[in-house]
């Protein structure tokens, strides 16, 4: 990877502007465009439109990439920008890295002829990002809980690389952790960690001991069934990205309180989660000899 690139940053939250920051902080020409977040960013140039993008070794957009309608995801942008807009004036064989790259950014990219990453699909990044998240989830239930977490008990559901993070940090608090999973394997890691294994298929009449359930499984789990054998008081908080694990119009219906806890990395760590960005970027660029 070559010392000096222009580098364009595009939308997203505050996880973008600490990754611009720090790529500028390491010699790189970083301009950022749509993404404004109410100060000057040190050693960054903003940009008023997306035409000097045509110069760039490399465009990043943020995560998730796009919004309904074709928009690029832009939190903090005053007005909305297209994604068709933002890519017109890109050259073929240009590089783009996005999160989460859906099938519209997809279809555009591929029909303009550039080359497109999609740095979330990173094992790297997956892993990494899994310490924020889980530290983030344990701040929300502080915050929400009536009592501590020393001696709650604890659901996770899922044994993926959240849950990994997020149980043993849960044991380590002093909480009564069970995992639910569906492989032998997941929930014997489970139980090395401290943590009682649950197979997810056999949770029914088994719910109601829980003080807080943390979802990480982005597919149905937490169905009305489930949620009514809770216990009054019980906190949920979901992980999952969308369409999450929670049956959400139950859980209203029931007076559940859910808490969908998207994009934790940039609300609770934005400079870790740009680190964690950051060195995924360049982790792909050296792959691609840029």
């Amino acid at each position: 990877m070559r010392s000096e690139l222009n580098i364009w940053v595009a939308g997203g939250d505050l996880r973008q502007a600490k990754l611009a920051e720090l790529l500028a902080a390491d010699g790189h020409t970083v301009h950022t465009y749509a993404l404004d977040c109410g100060e000057p960013l040190s050693g960054v140039l903003p940009e008023s439109g997306p035409a000097g993008a045509a110069l760039a070794d490399c465009v990043i957009l943020p995560l998730p990439a796009e919004e309904e309608g074709g928009l690029l995801h832009a939190p903090l942008w005053k007005e909305p920008v297209p994604l068709t807009s933002l890519l017109a004036p890109l050259r073929p064989g240009q590089l783009v890295c996005a999160g989460m790259a859906g099938p519209g950014l997809t279809a555009l990219a591929e029909a303009r002829g550039l080359i497109l990453r999609d740095y979330f699909a990173r094992e790297e990044l997956a892993v990494a990002n899994a310490v924020p998240t889980a530290e983030g989830a344990i701040q929300l239930a502080m915050e929400e809980l009536p009592i501590t977490l020393h001696r709650a008990r604890v659901l996770v559901l899922g044994c993926g690389r959240i849950s990994r993070a997020l149980a043993p940090r849960l044991v380590a608090l002093g909480a009564r952790v069970s995992v639910a999973a569906r492989k032998w394997a997941h929930l014997a890691w489970a139980e090395s960690w401290g943590c009682t294994g649950e197979h997810i298929g056999q949770l029914e009449g088994w719910l109601c001991g829980y003080d807080l359930v943390i979802n990480t499984v982005p597919a149905p789990v937490l169905g009305e069934v489930q949620l009514a054998d809770l216990k009054p008081g019980c906190l949920v908080i979901d992980l999952a990205s969308k369409p999450g694990g929670v049956d959400f119009q139950a859980a209203a219906r029931l007076g559940v309180k859910v808490i969908w806890a998207l994009s934790l990395p940039g609300k609770v760590a934005p400079v870790t989660a740009g680190q964690c960005i950051q060195t995924t970027i360049y982790n792909i660029l050296h792959e691609m000899g840029v």
